[in-house]
């Protein structure tokens, strides 16, 4: 017998997607961690949603134009057009005003690839000028697709004998769909592939602060569909307040029931072209009216659209890198155009291009069982205030003053909601922040190597002849490598809350020492006791993430490099935007910056930001003690930025969106000993190539693998007891 997904799942299409989240919820728990293989599922769903969104935007673009006449044309791109334009801004502003609903949590950050990835330009003449159309389709430019597209559509309001092309486009266009359709009915199955990946591998506090969103994605689409949008049509024309939320209530629930605006047209025609009758406005150009701004309405982005932008703006506030005030501009503009496709293809495309995450869209995803349903519901409201306003704007019955007075208090309104939800969310969830907690107690995973002794004992010097042996030799007769450390050198080599010696270069010597069945020694050293300590053998090479400068290079031998520091700036969170470039430092007349003191540095430093003054620092603590108020920020690693941000919160990272330095690091050796410096360098092109090197950058600068030895906890291993005797991988989560 043939059981089907409806079959087992009976209802309306709906409610089998909120089965689909319910089951892959369920089935995360119960798993755990090895739901995370169902991820590929998960993305194979949703590169199948975005294959169709670029060809159909093309095709329905030129199509809803094309068969407009000229005089429609004429006065919906004089007054009908300046209406879908006021609303598109009304709601864009409103977006502005969603992060005040977020709370005032404290968040600190791994380092994270995304401040150094290549950005994405913003370059009119590329993203809204294709030079060639098809470049820009196969490549997923949407601004210039849609730009494209219009051009296109308006020429062909004038051509003859264009209905036959009409009809191929709408035949491609219901192909199209139809492929859509398709990949449609497989959304139970996505939504509970992406579920049960995320809700096996994902953080608590991930979740926590996902319902963050949903709180303020209800808030605020409530204000827009049964308060600003309604006073729009209520306050300039003759229509009450309770007429336009009779009509469109119908047209609101059976979109949000069905999830599309499409099925709803012609019921948006219907009660407009009713209310417009029982006002004494009805005429065969009111009508007419409708009739066309229904369908081109429809054809642009709505309200509804426009508002799962504020996702970026969520994205941001989670990662704890709001976005700037000057990066407002080009996230409203570039929002708007990629608006004009679908929200899967559009959100990925704006996450790469302000530096976000990508792994975030999947958060994305998971609200869309709700805001997807809502964003319809609210699109239909968009029409039916568009065909009003439209229709009277027309006949000269509507004021425009007064329509921008309720635009102008409904925006007061959104920002004063938004703070309050804001001021309530903080107070209301529970929240606790975690992230130096977890740092402090992180541990070397292993395979480890006995540890003999740390700190309390500095090891002898060698006896004057073992100094000119080969110290290869001498470690291997001693059966001890002795491992100098920095202890400020965050994330590189730090003691933990269990007091031992742990971070990035401590993961590698472990391996190492491991791999030569050696026990380790780990001696504190002070930065100006390293030369003597190598030359005496007190240690036999120093691990903190030591930057390869010249000074440095003519007192001690370098191993080969095995990672590198990103130049960056440790920041107090408020004053973040203030270095997102060199060009706005520079134009700082008072900019105190905390350097390293060595003229390597300030020299180049000097060459950046001739105007600021330079303070040198051995360590970033008195500056996140508050002991150093003049100091606007440390220079440093970005990477152990990113460390100190997770034990002081307040304080993050950044890296100026014009200053791409990298400096190699390497382990520091003693110098006349080419054996030990061949060897060390050999084991190093091993641990890199096996990947020992990236496993490690990955848990302790990304802070991926924040797990210990146990699993995050699921049913089937915490209450049933299967798989407790498996070695245990570290959980896959994303940053603190």
């Amino acid at each position: 017998m043939k059981l089907g997904w409806r079959r087992l799942l009976p209802g309306s299409p709906f409610s089998r997607v909120v089965w689909g989240l319910a089951l892959g919820i369920l089935t995360g728990v119960f798993l755990g961690e090895p739901a995370g293989s169902l991820k590929i599922f998960g993305d194979a769903y949703v590169r199948l949603l975005q294959m169709t969104v670029v060809p159909y935007v093309f095709v329905s673009l030129i199509s809803g134009l094309g068969r407009l006449g000229v005089d429609h044309a004429r006065q919906l791109g004089a007054r009908g057009g300046v209406l879908i334009l006021f609303l598109w801004g009304l709601t864009l502003a409103t977006l502005v005003a969603l992060p005040l609903g977020y709370p005032d949590w404290e968040s600190g950050a791994f380092f994270s690839t995304t401040l150094i990835s290549e950005k994405q330009q913003f370059d009119p003449l590329l993203l809204y000028i294709p030079a060639n159309p098809f470049y820009s389709l196969a490549n997923t430019i949407l601004p210039a697709v849609v730009v494209f597209s219009i051009l296109v559509g308006i020429a062909l309001i004038s051509v003859p004998n264009k209905e036959g092309l009409l009809r191929g486009l709408d035949n491609l266009s219901q192909t199209l769909m139809r492929i859509t359709n398709w990949v449609v009915k497989l959304t139970p199955y996505g939504i509970f592939a992406i579920a049960a990946s995320a809700s096996g591998t994902m953080r608590p506090e991930a979740l926590e602060k996902l319902q963050i969103y949903l709180w303020v994605y209800v808030a605020i689409w409530t204000i827009l569909t049964f308060l600003v949008l309604p006073m729009l049509v209520s306050r300039s024309t003759a229509f009450s307040f309770g007429e336009v939320l009779r009509r469109a209530r119908t047209v609101m629930i059976t979109a949000i029931a069905t999830g599309s605006v499409l099925v709803v047209l012609p019921m948006i025609a219907d009660s407009c072209k009713e209310l417009l009758r029982k006002h004494g406005l009805d005429s065969p150009d009111s009508r007419t009216t409708v009739d066309v701004l229904v369908p081109t309405a429809y054809s642009f982005p709505s309200a509804g659209t426009l508002l799962g932008l504020g996702f970026i703006l969520f994205a941001a506030w989670y990662a704890g890198s709001p976005l700037a005030a000057d990066q407002y501009p080009q996230f409203l503009i570039m929002g708007m155009l990629t608006a004009f496709g679908q929200m899967v293809v559009a959100l990925p495309f704006l996450l790469d291009m302000f530096r976000l995450p990508a792994d975030l869209f999947q958060l994305y995803l998971l609200g869309g069982v709700v805001t997807a349903r809502l964003a319809t519901g609210l699109a239909a409201m968009h029409g039916v205030v568009i065909c009003l306003l439209g229709a009277t704007a027309l006949m000269g019955a509507m004021s425009w003053r007064r329509l921008i007075q309720v635009a102008a208090a409904g925006l007061a309104l959104s920002f004063v909601a938004m703070a309050a939800l804001g001021f309530v969310l903080t107070k209301v969830i529970p929240y606790e922040y975690q992230g130096g907690d977890t740092f402090v107690s992180m541990r070397i995973l292993g395979p480890t190597a006995p540890v003999v002794s740390s700190d309390d004992i500095r090891p002898a010097p060698l006896a004057l002849p073992d100094r000119s042996r080969d110290r290869l030799s001498v470690v291997k007769e001693r059966g001890t490598l002795r491992v100098g450390y920095l202890p400020e050198h965050l994330p590189f080599a730090y003691r933990n809350n269990l007091g031992e010696v742990v971070g990035f270069d401590m993961e590698i010597i472990h391996r190492m020492a491991s791999d030569l069945n050696l026990r380790l020694e780990i001696v504190r050293l002070e930065p100006e006791e390293i030369v003597e300590s190598l030359e005496t053998g007190t240690v036999d090479l120093v691990a903190s993430g030591l930057a390869i400068i010249p000074l440095r290079a003519a007192e001690r031998a370098f191993s080969t490099p095995y990672s590198h520091h990103t130049v960056g700036f440790l920041v107090r969170d408020h004053e973040r935007s203030m270095f997102s470039s060199l060009k706005k430092l520079r134009s700082i007349h008072d900019l105190t910056i905390g350097v390293p003191a060595t003229k390597y540095i300030e020299q180049p430093v000097s060459n950046w930001l001739p105007r600021a003054k330079l303070v040198p620092v051995d360590t970033p603590r008195p500056f996140l003690r508050g002991e150093m108020p003049g100091v606007d920020g440390i220079l440093g690693s970005a990477e152990g930025a990113g460390a100190w941000s997770l034990i002081y919160p307040q304080f993050s990272v950044a890296v100026p969106s014009d200053l791409s330095v990298r400096v190699p690091m390497a382990f520091a050796l003693p110098q006349g000993q080419p054996d030990w410096l061949n060897f060390v360098n050999s084991w190093i092109n091993l641990a890199t190539s096996s990947g020992i090197v990236d496993r490690a950058f990955s848990r302790w600068i990304l802070g991926q693998q924040l797990g210990t030895e146990e699993s995050r906890w699921s049913i089937m291993r915490n209450v049933l007891g299967w798989g407790l005797d498996e070695v245990k991988q570290p959980s896959g989560a994303p940053g603190l």
